[in-house]
């Protein structure tokens, strides 16, 4: 049998994905002070020190006000951070 059929099959690995991650609201409280950055979330232990790119996403709740700098925001996650009287600046 060739060498191709005797190998186990492997798909293609995007790049992007090792260097980029997902952040719920509820891991926002982990954040010590009112402003979550990239540099905050590294600190806290939010996100691998290797990470490049992350976006918020609503999965959990948000109880205190935060002001999100720099980092990408689902149209959900938004909301919810401006209900809990927070902001988002791009």
């Amino acid at each position: 049998m060739p060498l191709q059929r005797r190998l186990p099959k492997f798909g293609f690995t995007s790049a992007k994905s090792l260097v980029s991650e997902e952040v719920r609201l509820a891991e926002l409280a982990k954040v010590a002070g009112g402003e979550v950055t990239m540099a905050s979330l590294k600190e806290a232990n939010v996100l691998k020190d290797s990470t490049l790119h992350a976006k918020i996403i609503l999965s959990g709740e948000l109880k205190t006000a935060v002001t999100v700098r720099g980092i990408k925001v689902t149209k959900g996650a938004r909301e919810a951070i401006e209900a809990a009287g927070g902001k988002v600046e791009d």
